[in-house]
This record gives C-alpha cells, structure tokens and sequence, in this order.
C-alpha cells in the first residue's frame, strides 16, 4: 500500500539550529514516538528501532535510514526501511526543506512510502491517521527541544498540530 503524507510546522528557533537538530541522533531519538534505539552508523545513516501500534497491529521494527541530498542548512531527503515480522514492512523516504521566516524556521516536509503485511491490511485510512498522529508527536517533541528556553511555551509549535489525539489513545 502507498502512503503520502506533507506538511509544515513553524518551529521558534534559528534555522541553524534546527539543521543542527535535525542532524542529532541524541535530539532524534528524543523525539520519533516509539523510538528504542538510533545509533549514527556513518556521516549519513543511522539504524533505528522502534515499537509501534498501528490500530491492532502491535511490533518492532528495526531498519535503516540515511541522509541524501544534503544542503545544509536548507534540507535533505531522508529514506530508509523497517522490518516488523509478521507485522509487516515500511520503506520509503521524505523531503525536508527549512525556511527562515520571521517567526523562526518553517520546516516542510513531503513523505512518500511504501507498507506491505498485516499493517497494509488495516486499511490506509487508519495507516494514515496513525501516521499523522506520529508526525504530530514528533514534531511538538522537536519543537519543544529546539525553541530557546525563555521562548518556550505550550502552544508556540504551531497552530497546525494536534497532540491531543495522543491523550485520547491510552496507550
């Protein structure tokens, strides 16, 4: 099953600094929900674990991701793939792109992806919504570690998120 998903965010901080995040396994692994492990393997891969729930679907996926495209500090595409056992598979990638604007950086981003197991038969309406749930989550975690700390507050990320759906999934 293909999957496509794009947006933006608006993050309080020097796009400089938010390069240098985007870059930082340790910032990283602070932010992707569900995230075991992420160990920087060479100047542009890393390998990644993480737990999931996708509806019903519970597993791992351990897989690998890597940097190309690199024009710091504009952007990169990102791409990579994971193996979930019986769960399934996901390979695919995602173009980044930073902006200076005038409340900070704008972060967009366009992910294409390809799943395939028990999780591609779960329907992509629910694919979907999940992996915008985690998005979401991702991004207010790395908005929150890049603002500066006398900027920071609640609802400075960005009018676009949604994060209350984490409160209503009780997992």
């Amino acid at each position: 099953m293909a999957m496509t998903m794009e947006g933006e965010v608006m993050l309080p901080a020097p796009r400089e600094r938010v390069w240098a995040a985007l870059n930082d396994p340790e910032v990283l692994r602070m932010c992707i929900p569900g995230v075991q492990e992420l160990e920087k393997t060479g100047d542009t891969e890393f390998r990644a674990t993480a737990k999931l729930s996708i509806g019903p679907v519970k597993a791992t996926f351990k897989g690998a991701v890597a940097l190309s495209d690199l024009d710091p500090p504009n952007g990169y595409t990102i791409s990579g793939e994971g193996q979930g056992g019986i769960a399934g598979f996901a390979k695919g990638g995602a173009n980044v792109r930073l902006d200076e604007v005038a409340e900070g950086t704008r972060l967009s981003y366009d992910v294409n992806a390809q799943i395939g197991g028990k999780i591609a038969q779960l329907g992509s309406r629910l694919v979907n919504g999940v992996a915008k749930r985690y998005a979401d989550e991702f991004f207010a975690n790395f908005a929150r570690i890049v603002a500066p700390a006398d900027e920071a507050s609640p609802d400075q990320a960005s009018s676009e998120q949604a994060p209350s759906e984490q409160a209503s999934s009780g997992q």
